[in-house]
């Protein structure tokens, strides 16, 4: 739980440090601008707040790990819910304004996480799992947006080195196999979910994992 705390409110800042003309250059993310993403974040804000509020008696369908659904093609930015994200992040104009939105939904969704009960089971997107296993994916969550946010952005802070640690450990989960020990989180997390092709040395590490990666997460 407190990693969610940590991992969030580390990418907060980062947003919070952004100039307003990091809000125009691309993110790592197809398709996005760096501002789409935030629109994204908020979106994911208010997901968290929906869900910790919707509690559930039935036992848990998923956990942390079985709460991303795998894809293989990355997306293009043309899906029409990405494409709404466009639009809606547009629509804000100044991006002081989308800022204080993240920050104002970003806030309560970090306070509503750090009151949850672990144990809790949540409902959502027709799943149920405890909250401390939604959280948990939502550091890994979190930690990839904060990688797709300095993509581009060399000056801007990126994830905490636990976080990290702990998205990959996640991945690992998912993935069914370790990335080679060698290999930092960083790139385990790029290479892992098709954020960068993997090197000619990197990918004669991956043995038997290479030919199942990336794993797009959605």
């Amino acid at each position: 739980m407190e990693l969610f705390g940590r991992s969030w409110a580390a990418l907060r800042a980062a947003v919070d440090g952004l100039a307003a003309e990091d809000f125009a250059r691309p993110s790592g993310c197809a398709g996005w601008l760096v501002r789409d993403l935030v629109c994204h974040l908020v979106i994911d804000a208010q997901d968290v707040l929906i869900t910790l509020v919707t509690p559930s008696a039935a036992e848990p369908t998923r956990d942390a790990a079985s709460y991303w659904e795998v894809h293989r093609e990355a997306p293009d930015g043309q899906d029409p819910l990405d494409a709404l994200t466009v639009r809606l992040a547009a629509a804000y104009g100044d991006p002081e304004l989308l800022r204080f939105h993240l920050d104002d939904v970003g806030s309560a969704a970090g306070r509503a996480a750090g009151l949850a009960d672990p144990v809790l089971r949540v409902e959502t997107q027709g799943q149920v799992l405890t909250a401390g296993d939604y959280l948990d994916a939502y550091v890994l969550e979190w930690t990839l947006h904060h990688l797709d946010l300095v993509a581009r952005l060399p000056h801007v802070p990126g994830p905490p080195a636990e976080g990290l640690a702990a998205a990959r450990l996640l991945l690992e989960r998912i993935a069914g196999a370790p990335f080679p020990a060698a290999l930092p989180d960083t790139d385990a997390l790029l290479i892992g979910t098709g954020r960068r092709p993997a090197t000619p040395s990197e990918r004669a590490s991956l043995g038997s994992l290479g030919p199942r990666l990336p794993l797009v997460l959605g």
